[in-house]
């Protein structure tokens, strides 16, 4: 009897490559763990590119790029900060190419904060107060309407910050999984720092930036 390894052949190998970027050896033991499906291996990768971004997530990223797109002739423009580790990585095509499409998306998408962190404490308040006066009207009890507030702020949180929305060029990933999967290609810390969309003749425009973590207190 035939194993996996003996039925995948250089052919899915190779097409598993071409859609993910990954390298050769982790696209077979990929479609190996999926048995030879291709979109499962997808699947697969993308886990281990988020496994891998969380491992990579605490190095320094101080270089990278900043890039623009420019939209519906002129009407609409994205200025974007990417960091990585190096600048070797920062001018590779992948890199260039992630910050092209994450620009294209915030136009598209009009998020207001980078990630759910950076949401100030007067949006989430005027937000889960909304939800929570939506929700008791239609009497339920305490515990159910706070389930649905819950519910809602994930919605929220999809709607308002970059990492959490849906990919405008691919539904089924998020942005966050999309830097993920550039992380484990590239094998460097990627993040979103900050950005900026202008509309023209909207005064209402958006910048955002990542807010700082809190150092620790300094021991007496």
């Amino acid at each position: 009897m035939s194993t996996v390894s003996e039925k995948i052949g250089a052919g899915q190998v190779k097409d598993l490559r071409e859609k993910t970027g990954a390298p050769m050896g982790d696209c077979l033991k990929a479609l190996q763990e999926a048995k030879g499906d291709l979109e499962q291996a997808i699947v697969v990768l993308r886990k281990r590119g988020m496994a891998s971004a969380a491992k990579k997530a605490s190095r320094t990223a101080n270089e990278g790029a900043v890039g623009t797109y420019i939209h519906a002739g002129g009407k609409i423009g994205v200025m974007i900060e990417i960091n990585c580790e190096s600048d070797f990585v920062a001018r590779t095509e992948d890199f260039q190419e992630l910050l092209k499409d994450i620009a294209m998306h915030i136009a598209a998408t009009d998020p207001r904060y980078v990630r759910k962190e950076d949401v100030t404490a007067e949006d989430l308040d005027r937000e889960k107060d909304i939800y929570r006066a939506q929700a008791a009207a239609t009497g339920k009890p305490p515990a159910v309407v706070e389930k649905i507030v819950e519910g809602k702020m994930a919605k929220f949180y999809e709607e308002v910050c970059l990492l959490e929305q849906p990919f405008i060029k691919e539904q089924s990933v998020t942005i966050s999984q999309i830097i993920a999967t550039k992380i484990g290609k590239l094998g460097e810390n990627i993040s979103v720092r900050r950005f900026a969309r202008f509309k023209v003749g909207d005064a209402n425009w958006t910048v955002a930036t990542v807010k700082p973590e809190k150092s620790a207190e300094p021991q007496a």
